[in-house]
């Protein structure tokens, strides 16, 4: 509907996305805070204050910035990380370090020392390797490490096969083999430097069905009931990890978090108390959940391309390097004309990136108005690993990313430019003297 020939502008969290764009140039990732609150805000009230001794920190690999950590803090969220450099970004944002729990399959002796050093509060260990060169760095820091063991648990969730990561056939985690798992227990439990406090298992993203959550407990308690009996230990912490799906296209059906949660903590009672065990700290580790629809990316169009009979090609002044998951996961998106936010779709237009790539396609088939270079494009729910992946593929600058709240707007990251490009390029002297 037209609207006596007004058009509306495409409002994201009380900001007018087309004068975001003007105000900041594209590309342009726009944060929203108060999204974020809303569903931290869900968190506490539908887990963290329903249920005692419950846990969850905010996977922070799916957007991580100084001011994220701040926004966490404040709202009462662990931080989960898993690198040295999100660690070093908590540092810097002087985030409490006894809230972090550093995951990864494959952390360097650096990384591992600077969490020692800081007393990270949880390190989720992934493998044997892992143990070994933790246990050495406690010693010679004198401390005692405090972990859980990722495992297995031979659980396939239904998503893409690049973000399933609860299989037997995985690099995530210690296989679930009753007498290694036992065998590593009571070595850690002979340690003076370590403290074994539970165990982790993530099965995989974008999930929107519990029951494999269920699965996966069932399995992990049935191990806690052999060590209980073999070993003498109680099990302090089960770690369930994330992975709950949100909203992308219309195809997608995301389910409120007490629809994951309800079912974790009863499942966890139930087979608790079949097995005689005490109920541990239960912890959920939410990343995509928390940021992925608080996010929308912001686009110019420039050339757009008709083939009769074919295809219309719209190209944006973005794409792969700032958003790879179309590429790397075939993920699909749903987006506005922002400018035109009120106008009946006329056309279909497939909209295509910069990059010299065949794949660099952001969206195929989108309905649209009449649109035309300049125009503004909004594509939606990019808060989750579209900052986090980005790239300088094409020796394109990175976009800003700017933070809204109640209709404010301030840079958190700034837009990248051409000399950000070369700042660590170094000519050696015999190719500059020829």
């Amino acid at each position: 509907m037209n609207m006596g020939g007004f058009t509306k502008h495409f409002n994201f969290s009380d900001c007018d996305t087309v004068e975001l764009a003007k105000q900041y140039g594209t590309p342009l990732y726009v944060i929203s805070e108060d999204v974020i609150k809303d569903r931290c805000n869900e968190i506490r009230t539908t887990f963290l204050n329903k249920y005692s001794n419950t846990k969850a920190a905010y996977a922070s690999k799916a957007f991580l910035t100084l001011a994220m950590c701040k926004i966490i803090e404040r709202e009462g969220l662990g931080l989960d990380i898993v690198s040295g450099g999100e660690l070093y970004t908590a540092l810097k944002a002087e985030y409490p370090t006894e809230e972090i729990m550093f995951h990864g399959n494959n952390k360097s002796w650096e990384e591992l020392e600077l969490a020692v050093k800081h007393d990270v509060g949880r390190i989720i260990v992934d493998n044997l390797y892992e143990l070994d060169i933790l246990e050495e760095i406690a010693k010679q820091y004198d401390k005692i490490v405090n972990i859980q063991f990722r495992i297995t648990p031979g659980i396939e969730g239904e998503t893409h096969k690049y973000i399933v990561t609860g299989q037997k056939d995985s690099k995530f985690g210690i296989p679930l083999e009753p007498s290694a798992i036992h065998e590593t227990v009571n070595r850690v439990m002979a340690s003076p430097n370590l403290e074994l406090k539970g165990f982790h298992f993530h099965l995989g993203s974008q999930l929107f069905e519990n029951n494999i959550y269920v699965k996966g407990i069932e399995v992990v308690t049935n191990l806690m009931k052999g060590l209980k009996d073999q070993l003498g230990l109680e099990v302090a912490e089960l770690n369930v990890g994330g992975g709950f799906g949100i909203r992308y296209t219309e195809n997608d059906h995301p389910k409120p978090l007490s629809y994951f949660t309800d079912a974790v903590v009863e499942a966890i009672e139930a087979e608790c108390a079949k097995h005689g065990l005490s109920i541990p700290t239960i912890i959920i580790e939410p990343g995509r959940w928390v940021v992925g629809e608080a996010g929308v990316t912001l686009y110019t169009m420039g050339a757009i391309k008709e083939i009769p009979g074919i295809r219309t090609y719209a190209s944006i002044d973005g794409g792969f390097p700032d958003n790879p998951r179309t590429a790397l996961y075939h993920a699909k998106y749903e987006a506005v004309v922002a400018n035109k936010f009120n106008q009946e779709p006329k056309m279909t237009a497939t909209i295509a990136g910069k990059c010299c790539e065949t794949g660099d396609i952001l969206i195929w088939d989108l309905k649209t108005p009449e649109i035309e270079p300049g125009d503004i494009l909004a594509v939606l729910s990019t808060g989750a690993y579209n900052f986090s992946m980005a790239s300088n593929y094409n020796k394109i600058p990175r976009p800003a990313v700017v933070l809204i709240s109640e209709g404010r707007s301030n840079v958190i990251v700034e837009r990248e430019n051409y000399d950000h490009l070369l700042e660590r390029d170094i000519i050696p002297q015999y190719l500059k003297n020829k």
